[in-house]
């Protein structure tokens, strides 16, 4: 008995010398999200050593974007979770793309063991989401009330579980569709929101041409996370500060918008290394007051 008490005591003491030595290492100034998407072909080769470097560059949250067959990057969610805790980082929401009614059940356990907040869908389900091989863009069918009937039964399961559902946007949503409607306009009214809310992905709104601004202002407290990314004068991703976006302008208006965590974000990199980028964007976030 002794004995176990007295491994017990060691491994939290081992787990908190790390969280402050990675606190140390980045110079006590942790703070803001990683959307690990950005790192996607990092964490797929080394996961530890990946997670070292999102530590060191300054972040204190991590969004995950791996996960499959009940694992978060091939590991159980309690050991990615110990992991994450090891590296002085905190899972807050995670990308659950194979999400379907018929699998609900077990994905809400994992995301629940592994310790997150938020349970992202970043794209409708499988059948109803849409790529133009030809043209490079994203849609979706226009049978929106399978939407709708989807994100509320998940979310109350969801809520039933401790959990918040979110829905995240790419530019697709905020254009009418061949029925004259804005699917996210659509979802906003159709949705519960005391089971459903969303993540605004502020480049693929500035994409669409609409203003998240304007969309805090319809429906203010409705948009929990972001994901912060900018755009370059050609429209390609770019990290913090090396675009156009005016994210101290949106910044103000965070609690007009509900806005709990915000996640950087770059799906594809072009000037930079996904670890270098992720660097220039968390020294880009302070000159915009992000905090």
């Amino acid at each position: 008995m002794k004995s176990n008490l007295f491994m017990g005591a060691f491994k939290a003491f081992t787990v908190a010398s790390a969280a402050l030595l990675m606190s140390c290492q980045s110079g006590g100034d942790k703070f803001g999200g990683l959307a690990l998407y950005t790192l996607r072909d990092d964490m797929g080769k080394n996961t530890e050593a990946t997670l070292d470097s999102v530590a060191k560059a300054g972040y204190k949250n991590i969004e995950a974007a791996g996960y499959s067959d009940g694992k978060f990057y091939n590991m159980t969610p309690e050991d990615f979770k110990n992991l994450l805790d090891e590296k002085g980082l905190k899972g807050i929401s995670t990308h659950q793309g194979s999400a379907t009614l018929d699998n609900i059940d077990e994905e809400i356990a994992a995301v629940k063991a592994a310790g997150f907040t938020y349970f992202v869908i970043p794209v409708p389900p499988m059948g109803h989401f849409k790529y133009d091989e030809k043209t490079k863009t994203l849609g979706m069918d226009p049978d929106l009330d399978f939407m709708i009937n989807f994100l509320n039964t998940v979310g109350k399961k969801c809520a039933d579980a401790g959990l918040q559902l979110l829905y995240h946007n790419h530019d697709f949503e905020f254009k009418k569709d061949v029925n004259g409607i804005v699917p996210i306009e659509y979802f906003l009214e159709k949705t519960d929101p005391k089971y459903v809310n969303f993540q605004m992905d502020l480049y693929w709104v500035t994409k669409a041409g609409a203003d998240p601004i304007a969309y805090f202002e319809k429906y203010p407290g409705r948009f929990k996370l972001w994901h912060v990314k900018d755009m370059s004068k050609d429209g390609k991703f770019a990290p913090v500060g090396e675009g156009t976006i005016d994210f101290q302008r949106i910044w103000e208006k965070r609690d007009l918008s509900g806005m709990k965590y915000y996640m950087v974000e770059q799906d594809q990199t072009f000037h930079h290394t996904p670890l270098e980028a992720i660097k220039v964007s968390h020294e880009g976030l302070k000159t915009f007051g992000f905090k």
